[in-house]
């Protein structure tokens, strides 16, 4: 649609998805409405797996559990602005019709990524070229959940383009992080995670291309895990790059609490998700990996402290200290990791991730939306014309003596097939680098290393911050199993920087992280440790994730969960 019509249609489109959200909202029956009561705190404290006994055992309603966390994720998005499409009235109906109250989420209400598709409702990615064309049925991950019990109730915000660690789109608005409404939950699965760490939720699932679910995780104050690719369901969804495999993004869980991600990922793999995803790896839950890593007396605890892109900042490197010292001091063996270059895996993934020159997410844009600061930068540097892009390229490499920065750019041009061949290629070798560094050299059981260099960002930081996602990117490209847990928060007392620190002597990535850096303004913001296992570890992965929680509760440092208000 040529301008202006295209641009008067986005603006009625925005305006009627808003307006409709609020109908749903201000119209919700008159429980969700209600303030919370001691019954329904006492309901939000139990784990998903003594909820789904309940309802086994009938001593509990899936309805009563529907509207008590009905009501808080009302409450979150008032603050947050969180919630997408709001489903909860349906929810009622397939809570008494459409769930298996036998299967092993019986009850429990899940919440979805806004790309998630559910029949009767818009999957709009946040483009307003997909408002109002609800789809007619469930997709296959929504009637494996169904099927599993879980009550889907409420749709949750993300960034246009899905390549932000932001949340905002003209669609739905902009959501904020729950600890402080400056700065952002995350991204690109940021709804989710400001739900969750409000309280609203207990389970969710979300996407991961560069640290989907693992960045709204360590800005909000929550659990999640990253599957490797084939273990997690990925169909019925929409997208804003289909067709994009360089960097497979996979679906994962999201929790507010450990013990709710575990059992959650190991019900729903019971569940023989590949039955209804052809793409899902015919792999039952391995207990006895999960077994093996809980029994394990000493386990041999990799630390990545630096990428050498973006050293990570003092609050971020304080909470690796922490599990670290935690570890060591029950017996564990800590090793400084060294492996091949992460800067590599960076070049090598944003190339693959971008090889269209950015068309693709492009193609969904009408006239006059908006576009993240972050993505529109990208797209900026790759469409400069070649010249221009190559004296900016000597300038930044020979003139400010960035190798880092001027490696990133010089790269950034739409690739052709046989170009973007080479670069799997490549990508190939260094995983297979990677298995033999692991396997024969380092010999570890799990890596510790930040899930980003800061905490979370203030609004539109990602402008700057955009290339600074190696420490979630790189596990990405390996398809590297990877989890995150809270671990402490930004301490204003604790966490300034140096006195010596110069943000002129550091690389463009890193200038583009730390620019927004600013302990006292970021005081009380949650971080996060990352878990990274091997491919196909989940149960590793998160089996360690609990020993490493279980090992900071006895040193009385686990991390408190934001109150329920």
């Amino acid at each position: 649609m040529v301008y202006p019509l295209g641009y008067f249609q986005h603006q009625r489109d925005c305006k009627h998805k808003q307006q409709e959200r609020a109908s749903r909202i201000a119209t919700l029956p008159a429980p969700y409405l209600l303030p919370i009561l001691q019954q329904d705190r006492d309901l939000l404290e139990k784990p998903i797996e003594e909820l789904v006994q309940d309802v086994h055992k009938q001593l509990v309603s899936p309805i009563d559990i529907l509207r008590t966390y009905g009501k808080v994720a009302v409450k979150a998005h008032h603050k947050t602005n969180c919630l997408t499409e709001v489903m909860i009235p349906q929810a009622e109906k397939w809570a008494k019709n459409d769930v298996n109250l036998e299967g092993p989420l019986a009850g429990i209400p899940v919440s979805l990524k806004d790309t998630i598709i559910v029949g009767g409702f818009d999957a709009t990615v946040g483009y307003s070229r997909y408002a109002n064309k609800p789809f007619p049925e469930d997709g296959p991950m929504v009637r494996l959940l169904k099927d599993a019990g879980a009550v889907p109730y409420v749709k949750t915000n993300i960034p246009i383009t899905l390549l932000s660690f932001e949340s905002t789109n003209d669609v739905w608005g902009r959501c904020t992080n729950p600890h402080n409404s400056k700065y952002s939950p995350g991204g690109s699965t940021g709804g989710e995670s400001a739900l969750l760490a409000f309280g609203g939720g207990r389970i969710g699932v979300g996407s991961d291309v560069a640290g989907s679910v693992r960045v709204p995780a360590h800005f909000s104050g929550i659990y999640s895990l990253r599957c490797s690719t084939g273990r997690w369901p990925k169909l019925g969804t929409n997208t804003s790059m289909p067709g994009q495999e360089g960097i497979p993004s996979v679906y994962s869980p999201m929790s507010r609490t450990l013990g709710d991600l575990t059992y959650f990922t190991r019900s729903l793999i019971s569940m023989k998700p590949w039955k209804y995803d052809h793409s899902v790896h015919p792999i039952e839950w391995n207990a006895e990996a999960e077994s093996q890593a809980m029994e394990k007396k000493i386990l041999r605890v990799g630390v990545l402290r630096d990428d050498g892109v973006v050293t990570p900042s003092p609050a971020c490197t304080r909470a690796l200290d922490q599990v670290v010292s935690a570890l060591r001091a029950e017996g564990h063996e800590i090793v400084e990791a060294d492996p091949p270059s992460p800067y590599e895996a960076l070049v090598i993934a944003s190339q693959l991730l971008l090889a269209d020159g950015t068309e693709t997410f492009r193609s969904f844009f009408r006239t006059g939306e908006w576009d993240d600061p972050g993505a529109a930068i990208m797209r900026f540097y790759i469409k400069l014309p070649s010249p221009i892009r190559y004296l900016h390229y000597l300038w930044v490499k020979y003139i400010r003596r960035d190798d880092v920065w001027a490696g990133l750019l010089r790269a950034w041009r739409p690739k052709t097939v046989t170009e973007q061949w080479k670069l799997v290629a490549q990508r190939e070798l260094y995983k297979a680098r990677w298995h033999a560094w692991w396997e024969n050299d380092a010999q570890l059981d799990v890596l510790l290393t930040v899930p980003n260099a800061t905490p979370a960002v203030p609004h539109d930081g990602m402008k700057q911050a955009v290339s600074s996602c190696g420490y979630t990117f790189l596990f990405n490209l390996l398809d590297y199993t990877s989890g995150v847990l809270p671990v402490t928060r930004v301490d204003q007392s604790l966490d300034q920087l140096p006195k010596s620190f110069r943000l002129s002597s550091l690389n463009g990535v890193a200038r583009g992280a730390y620019v927004h850096y600013d302990a006292t303004k970021m005081h009380g913001l949650p971080v996060g440790v990352q878990v990274v296992g091997q491919r196909l570890q989940e149960e590793k992965v998160l089996s360690i994730m609990q020993r490493i929680e279980d090992a900071l509760d006895r040193r009385g440092g686990k991390y408190e969960l934001m109150a329920i208000e």
